[in-house]
């Protein structure tokens, strides 16, 4: 279909809570392949319908590495429906040209979503693998939260988005989730 442009961190859209998709339509089938070939092109391993300005609850992720064949994995309507372990690793985005900085994410997670055909699924991804934080990262763009309100360290992050001429923190969106934080004490 189409390579679309993606939105840079600051631009509204970013932050503002996706919608339900009700029906698999062509329009959400022609939004899969956008986000598909936009992601590729971008050699990204994760892309949200938020990032090239559409909020619908759409993502897509491929994790497949060097001469593996692509694998491309749709989740519409995505909900983690477990989530246990922890893990500090380094995170970019899309909207974040460039720019890497340590989150915290849980280690294992499973999600219940609508493949492109709007059969139901449920995966599971572990042991903090990419597929696993690739997971959490892309359903929180659905919810306008970024892989930002996750750093490990503020500072660190700020002083990071600066070096890319990118707007520093929003301290109030800085997440404050209890049950990780007890799992990254106990590891």
């Amino acid at each position: 279909m189409a390579v679309r442009k993606v939105l840079k961190y600051g631009e509204k859209t970013l932050r503002e809570p996706s919608r339900e998709v009700h029906k698999v339509s062509r329009k959400i089938l022609d939004l899969i392949q956008d986000l598909l070939d936009t992601m590729y092109a971008q050699n990204g391993v994760g892309l949200a319908a938020p990032q090239i300005g559409v909020n619908y609850r759409v993502f897509v992720i491929d994790v497949s590495t060097g001469s593996e064949p692509l694998n491309p994995l749709v989740f519409i309507n995505p909900k983690i429906i477990k989530k246990s372990g922890a893990v500090i690793s380094q995170e970019g985005c899309l909207s974040f040209p460039e720019a890497f900085t340590d989150v915290k994410r849980y280690k294992n997670v499973t999600v219940k979503a609508l493949d492109a055909k709007g059969k139901p699924f449920v995966m599971e991804a572990t042991d903090g693998s990419l597929l696993a934080r690739a997971i959490q990262h892309e359903n929180d763009h659905l919810d306008g939260i970024l892989f930002i309100d996750h750093c490990a360290n503020r500072f660190d992050a700020d002083k990071i988005l600066a070096e890319h001429n990118l707007p520093p923190i929003d301290p109030d969106r800085l997440i404050d989730d209890e049950m990780l934080e007890k799992e990254l004490q106990n590891d």
